[in-house]
């Protein structure tokens, strides 16, 4: 793949699989939930391709996959999760490697951030502050700011409103076709990375302008806009 160079105002990331390694708290928050319905657990690579379009949809898989579950069983699912995730959210999260060195070098040549994420703002703006980089971003949009989730392309486009920057200003980064598609939706680049949760999708097979093994690699892809 030809990689070029974004001249850009603003970076949006993605959250778990991208910024943070969240998959161990996320399942057990997900067997927490399945031991108290009296279902098996899963095992953690099983979860980690459930991982991707937010927290109702992971409980929705965790419920169904290779068995059944009312829409009323589900719904009690999803909040029995959430209670359990509140408990655990970053107690096993770790920061990948590269990108506190990556937000930092941004903000020296004063680009602005944005995290953009399917996880709930109940979840995604404690988790940040726990993990020490919620002040690196000038916005979040979480997924439930607004009435749709990425793919959805009007996701980033109201992180790129709420710093004012237009989307052809910005580059999006990410791990899945989530990523992908809500990016290119709005007309925006997008490099994924190799080393998140793309939903059991090789991530090499998912249309984007650019791979990355590690966030540091997105520095000489970026030239500042502003």
């Amino acid at each position: 793949m030809a990689e070029r160079r974004f001249p850009v105002r603003a970076v949006l990331f993605d959250l778990d699989g991208t910024l943070l390694d969240t998959i161990h708290d996320l399942a057990e928050g997900a067997n927490r939930t399945l031991s108290e319905l009296g279902r098996a657990a899963r095992p953690l690579a099983e979860i980690h391709s459930f991982v991707g379009k937010g927290i109702p949809h992971l409980v929705r898989r965790c419920m169904t996959e290779g068995t059944s579950a009312t829409e009323e069983e589900i719904t009690h699912a999803v909040a029995v999760f959430k209670r359990h995730y509140a408990e655990v959210n970053g107690q096993n999260t770790r920061i990948y490697d590269g990108v506190v060195e990556t937000l930092q070098a941004l903000r020296a040549q004063g680009i602005r951030t944005a995290c953009v994420t399917n996880k709930a703002g109940d979840f995604t703006l404690p988790l940040l502050a726990r993990m020490g980089i919620d002040g690196y971003f000038d916005a979040v949009v979480s997924g439930d700011t607004l009435s749709v989730k990425k793919p959805d392309p009007a996701t980033v486009r109201h992180a790129c409103v709420l710093m004012g920057v237009g989307v052809d200003a910005a580059l999006m980064v990410g791990d899945s076709a989530n990523d992908a598609e809500a990016a290119q939706g709005a007309g925006m680049p997008v490099v994924l990375v190799r080393y998140g949760y793309s939903e059991g999708r090789a991530v090499d097979t998912i249309p984007c302008d650019a791979l990355i093994s590690s966030m540091i690699d997105v520095l000489p892809l970026i030239e500042s806009a502003a």
